[in-house]
């Protein structure tokens, strides 16, 4: 346990990694989509017609980035000090729960500070959604953090790809992935059962999402696992 700690504090060694530059861009989304909002008031959009910005998937996407970071500056490094793969893989695990954990706490607190505020006094929203908001704070934040962990291991895992594999590998699974996406959803035209599959996504709500994207996640992390076991430093 204690050599999965040090991974985690090797891990937090480049703090920019894992808090500055996702705050940075948290910060900077922040700020534009608030401006954004004033501009569209000022341009006669009414008071009473609530705005939605899209800025706030800005540093869950970077998230993605970091699962990829996480493997491909510090697994070398790991290799050389003698850390077991194991161990590297659940130190390096356990800072990004703790990351997507204080995401999640930034999104709430936020989605609070909008509510008592009324959306920044302009009703223009950034971290609260209404469908989502509906289960209450608590299922809104274990959403944002199941999300979080979920664009990590998607860049961890085609590290770990691309570290076994290479290029070539790793394209064609990206290129496979997107095929598949691109057939279900011909499927679902071909059958005309788009109401049938929303109809679903609305009846499962914000609690059945939110355990859709932790069990992906999970999926996500048993798959990388044997694949970073015989990956290439």
């Amino acid at each position: 346990m204690n050599r999965t700690f040090n991974v985690a504090r090797m891990q937090l060694v480049n703090k920019q990694t894992f808090v500055w530059v996702p705050a940075l861009v948290l910060g900077g989304a922040l700020v534009i989509n608030l401006a954004v909002y004033a501009i569209l008031r000022s341009s006669g959009v009414p008071d009473d017609t609530p705005m939605y910005g899209g800025g706030a998937q800005a540093p869950l996407w970077y998230f993605a980035v970091i699962g990829a970071q996480a493997l491909t500056f510090t697994f070398p490094f790991s290799q050389a000090m003698s850390v077991s793969r194991r161990e590297f893989f659940a130190g390096t695990l356990l800072v990004a729960l703790v990351t997507s954990a204080a995401m999640a706490i930034v999104f709430v607190l936020g989605g609070l500070i909008e509510d008592a505020t009324g959306g920044w006094g302009m009703n223009g929203y950034f971290f609260r959604l209404d469908w989502l908001w509906a289960a209450g704070p608590l299922v809104a934040g274990l959403f944002y953090l199941g999300l979080s962990m979920l664009f990590f291991l998607v860049g961890f895992a085609g590290a770990t790809v691309y570290k076994r594999f290479g290029t070539a590998v790793l394209t064609i699974v990206s290129l496979g992935i997107v095929a598949l996406g691109v057939v279900a959803m011909w499927l679902i035209g071909s059958l005309d059962a788009w109401e049938v599959v929303f109809t679903r996504i609305a009846d499962a709500g914000p609690t059945g999402l939110t355990a859709g994207v932790i069990a992906l996640s999970a999926l996500l992390a048993a798959v990388s696992f044997p694949v970073l076991r015989r990956a290439t430093p």
